[in-house]
């Protein structure tokens, strides 16, 4: 009985720590495929945040993948809608960002969309995004989309891809120790 009282009081103290949220940098780039005919879908809708929360301006980081912008841009294949980076917490139940970008008209923006995230074996991502042309009186005409859902793995730049528009995507630990060096050679 003894040893049953102390199993789960170690295990109490350790499921906390098991569930707990760690810390991630979110980069993503969303791309248009320019060689893949757009499709133009309805108007995005006026709810398109539906609950998420805004990326804090705290937690705007410094992009990490200009490289690879550079690469999409000299392309004529693609072309980079947004590219933003920032930190967030991650855990095992999904948290909802809103991300925009461009100047706000009656609460929509050139560029809209939410991502959920969700720690698992790999990271759930479900992405939605609208890629909307706004007319001169601040409503919106046209909107092309992308809604994708994925398991990516941390660490590893992923492409979500959506026809003629993409999401490039890396999720990455802050919290969580380097992986060790290859050695060269594994001793006998």
């Amino acid at each position: 009985m003894r040893l049953f009282r102390s199993l789960t009081l170690l295990l109490t103290l350790a499921t906390p720590a098991a569930f707990a949220d760690d810390l991630y940098q979110i980069e993503m780039i969303l791309v248009r495929q320019n060689a893949v005919p757009a499709i133009v879908s309805r108007a995005a809708p006026e709810d398109w945040a539906a609950g998420a929360q805004p990326i804090s301006p705290e937690s705007l980081r410094t992009p990490s993948l200009n490289g690879e912008v550079e690469k999409l841009t000299a392309s004529n294949d693609y072309t980079v809608l947004l590219h933003k980076a920032w930190q967030q917490n991650l855990g095992e139940e999904a948290s909802k960002i809103a991300v925009s970008d461009g100047t706000e008209q009656f609460g929509q923006f050139p560029i809209e969309g939410t991502l959920s995230l969700k720690l698992g074996r790999f990271t759930d991502v479900d992405a939605d995004f609208w890629v909307n042309q706004i007319d001169s009186n601040g409503l919106v005409t046209a909107s092309e989309r992308l809604k994708q859902e994925s398991h990516t793995k941390n660490g590893l730049l992923n492409f979500l891809d959506n026809g003629h528009l993409g999401l490039l995507i890396k999720i990455t630990s802050l919290t969580a120790p380097a992986p060790r060096p290859v050695p060269d050679e594994i001793p006998d």
